[in-house]
């Protein structure tokens, strides 16, 4: 269903891949509510990088030449767009959320930006029955996250869906632990693979050191490096000398990052939804891990099925 909004309130992002995204996190909230349904937990649905609860398709003039790279600059710099001669508002994941059946207990949205805040908090009027069940956070995601894991939820008495859909390597490895350490999490989770790991990761080896501590925060361990790159002597008429070789392609670094989730989850899917740009160059790794043992083989069959299309 369209939606039509004041361009100042919509979150414009993404491309056939955000459907994509969207489709599958809609198909798992439904199964996953009619899985818990008879249980005696309270189910909470909660979305990090919150945005809106709005994207938009967008259809870009034909005459009008787009911007170099255009699907890793709506990525990360999404406030950067195309003009646009015709657009319309399709759910995101916030009222994808809401509008799941069976219904949540409990709704928490957090988004760093004032004005996304005030939008999503007007989701508490389009869904009147459903307001005192909608919290919206405005911070650091990182921070919340930990916050809601560690202090605010009974976890004895809670289990929960995790949406992870940041622009970039916002996430930091110490959130995914403390995701993890709740056992009774189940976590979607975006991987910047093409619009953000592999562009750190220059042939040289020459990385700036803001990214060494962006990538170190990340991944959690400096141990990426020995895996990304190797240094090798090459021997010549001027004597020997040592040179850093890059050997990380998509697929080393994805297994990596799987590798690492398992040490933390129940069950992790190992081949993760690959999302791609027009031009077919994967830009996300959808990502599924799992926090309680007992609910692991559901879980990871209904995000098995989800994903194998994709």
């Amino acid at each position: 269903m369209a939606h039509k909004l004041n361009d100042e309130i919509a979150h414009r992002f993404g491309g056939q891949w955000t459907n994509t995204k969207l489709e599958v996190l809609e198909k798992y909230l439904n199964a996953y509510g009619n899985a818990l349904k008879y249980t005696n937990f309270k189910r909470i649905y909660i979305d990090a990088f919150a945005g809106t609860g709005y994207r938009k398709l967008s259809i870009v003039d034909k005459n009008m030449s787009p911007y170099q790279d255009q699907l890793f600059q709506e990525a990360v710099k999404h406030e950067r767009q195309e003009l646009i001669d015709s657009q319309e508002l399709l759910d995101g994941s916030a009222r994808i959320a809401l509008n799941s059946n069976p219904q949540f207990d409990e709704y928490i949205f957090i988004e760093i930006d004032p004005s996304r805040v005030d939008t999503l908090n007007l989701l508490k009027n389009e869904f009147p029955d459903m307001r005192n069940r909608i919290k919206v956070y405005q911070g650091d995601a990182n921070e919340k996250i930990r916050d809601l894991c560690r202090n605010l939820i009974d976890w004895r008495r809670h289990r929960a869906v995790l949406f992870l859909d940041p622009y970039g390597l916002q996430v930091e490895w110490k959130t995914i632990e403390t995701i993890a350490r709740t056992r009774a999490i189940d976590l979607w989770l975006l991987f910047p693979l093409g619009v953000g790991v592999i562009r750190m990761l220059p042939r040289s080896g020459e990385i700036p050191k803001a990214w060494v501590r962006t990538l170190d925060r990340f991944f959690g361990t400096t141990n990426w490096q020995d895996e990304f790159f190797k240094r090798v002597e090459n021997v010549d008429m001027f004597g020997s000398r040592q040179e850093v070789v890059k050997t990380a392609t998509a697929e080393t670094i994805r297994r990596f990052y799987i590798e690492r989730l398992k040490d933390l989850f129940a069950g992790v899917i190992e081949n993760p939804g690959v999302l791609y740009n027009s031009t077919m160059c994967p830009l996300y790794l959808l990502c599924f891990a799992v926090g309680n043992k007992n609910g692991k083989r559901t879980a990871l069959n209904i995000a098995k099925s989800l994903l194998k299309d994709i």
